[in-house]
Order: C-alpha cells, then sequence, then structure tokens
C-alpha cells in the first residue's frame, strides 16, 4: 500500500481531521540518510507531521519547514513539505544511539532534548511568516500540539508514531509509519470536545494501532466517532527531493566572489552534497569560473 492522507471534516464543520499512513517515505528516509532506530523515529514523525500540514497550503510554490532544534545528541531534525503532499527531511547527526525509554519505546525526547520548534511558511506572495515555540517533551508530536495552540490558536490532538524493526540481515527497518492531526475550529461545542477526549483514549499507542492493520480511515472513524464525520478527500504521500545542478550552482554562487576565487586558486573540483536526499554535485575549477562570468 502506497502512503497516503485522508482529510476528514466533523461535528458540522467545526472539527478538522487528517489521518495518513507513511511507512514507505519513511524508509526511503532512513535508507538516504543510514539513521539509527532513534533517528528514524525522530525523521519519521516530523515527516508525517510535515505532510499533513503541508497539504492545507494554498498555492503550488509554498513551502513549509519545520525545524526542530534541541540540545540532545540528535542535534536537530529538519523537514520541508508542499501542498502535494511531497516531503523531505535530515537528521544532524543520524547515526545516534540512546537506550531505549522501555522495551519497545525509542526515547525520542532524549534524543531531541531541550530546544525549540521552528515552522516557517515560504508563500508564493508575500513575505515568509516563520513562528518558534520551546519545546514541550521533544517527543515531536506533543510539541506540534503546543505549537497549534500558542502560535495559531488552534486547540489540537497530534499522534505521530513510527515502528522499528530488526531485518534478517541485523539492520532495521520502518514496519509500520503514521500519524493523525485533529484540530478544534472556532464555534466548537464543550460537547463535541468532550466527546473527542472521549474517542482519543480509544486508541492508546498508536504504533499498536499502525501494527495491527489500521488504515488512515480506520483510525478517523475512531477518533471521530459519533460526530457525523464528512470525507474531504485523500492525497498520495511520497518523500521527494526536488534538488538538482541549476539549484545546487545558485548555492554555490552564494558563497560570494571571494570563496569562489579560493576555490579556483586550490585548482580542485568541488563537490557539494544535497542534505535531503545525499545526491552529489561536482563542479570542476572551469565550471566555477563560469558561474564568476
Amino acid at each position: 500500500m502506497s502512503d497516503y492522507l485522508v482529510r476528514m471534516m466533523a461535528a458540522d464543520g467545526t472539527v478538522r481531521a487528517f489521518a495518513a499512513t507513511t511507512k514507505d517515505l519513511a524508509e526511503e528516509a532512513r535508507r538516504i540518510h543510514n539513521t539509527s532506530p532513534v533517528a528514524t523515529a525522530a525523521l519519521g514523525r516530523l515527516l508525517t507531521a510535515g505532510a499533513m500540514m503541508g497539504v492545507q497550503m494554498k498555492d503550488e510554490k509554498d513551502l513549509l519547514t519545520l525545524a526542530i532544534r534541541g540540545d540532545g545528541p540528535l542535534g536537530g531534525v529538519t523537514v520541508t513539505a508542499d501542498m502535494h503532499g511531497r516531503v523531505k527531511g535530515f537528521v544532524n547527526h543520524p547515526d545516534v544511539w540512546i537506550a531505549p525509554k522501555y522495551a519497545g519505546k525509542l526515547d525520542v525526547g532524549k534524543a531531541v532534548g531541550a530546544g525549540t520548534l521552528t515552522v516557517t511558511r515560504d508563500q508564493a506572495y508575500g513575505q515568509p511568516y516563520s513562528s518558534q515555540v520551546n519545546l514541550q517533551t521533544g517527543e515531536i508530536g506533543d510539541d506540534l500540539a503546543a505549537y497549534f495552540v500558542l502560535s495559531e490558536q488552534l486547540p489540537s490532538s497530534v499522534g505521530l508514531g513510527v515502528l522499528v524493526d530488526k531485518d534478517d540481515a541485523d539492520g532495521f527497518y520502518v514496519k509500520r509509519a503514521g500519524g493523525f492531526l485533529i484540530q478544534v475550529m472556532p464555534g466548537c461545542t464543550d460537547e463535541t470536545i468532550t466527546a473527542l477526549e472521549k474517542n482519543l483514549t480509544q486508541i492508546p499507542s498508536l504504533t499498536a494501532a499502525l501494527d495491527e492493520g489500521k488504515t488512515p480511515e480506520d483510525l478517523l472513524e475512531i477518533l471521530l466517532s459519533g460526530l457525523s464525520p464528512q470525507a474531504e478527500g485523500q492525497d498520495d504521500l511520497s518523500y521527494y527531493c526536488n534538488c538538482s545542478r541549476d539549484r545546487v550552482s545558485r548555492v554555490l554562487l552564494s558563497l560570494g566572489r571571494k570563496e569562489l576565487d579560493a576555490m579556483i586558486a586550490e585548482g580542485k573540483p568541488v563537490e557539494l552534497c544535497c542534505h535531503f536526499c545525499d545526491k552529489k554535485y561536482e563542479f570542476t575549477v572551469d565550471e566555477i569560473q563560469g558561474l564568476l562570468t
């Protein structure tokens, strides 16, 4: 089954809900960056969140960036997403290994540590908008829920899960990944909020629900039970990097004449690597000289 996301409204339009399965894109990120289990979980959670938030953007050129900076051994996690369900990301220190919180529970909070979550929306028209909040637990779901309340005044429940398992070669892979986002809109009644809180208790462990084979539709059926949910659409999700030689050359040019002159004087090709997909681009001395002209 390919990764996808479902969108629903409920309670006469006063509740907005998203749920996604993201196993394939989380596994692609793990493969590209060769992440440890805890780094895989952190990156997979943020990729899932980025996908659910990204599809809400309005313009083809809009871009969402989620950046976590913590004092834990991971250092930071960065994800970008667009309105088409395409996401990409990286971890500053992908090879971090720490002990699980308990059996079957990776300690993402400890790996992230204390720090900040910054959400930036680069809009096709107008200046980029950025908002930053302090991390609550480092578990990412709790931190995003706090962001929605503090920065967007939208009470929200965020569930994010990545289940990492061993393979036959004694390596690791993403067995399950997904998430949900439930948001209370203006006009929502106390009765609806109480019903949502009760429904949330029916999914005590998201990774367990995903491992049981629960689909995004199944998750929202549980979470919106009794609230007359209405399907709003479905989006395919994928790990996608739009880097290119032209884009990378512009990054190289942005270093400035002094830096490029020093590279030319050294007389050796320069190699740049994309943080998001690990693709490498080599520029010869002649090509660098061409950029300067």
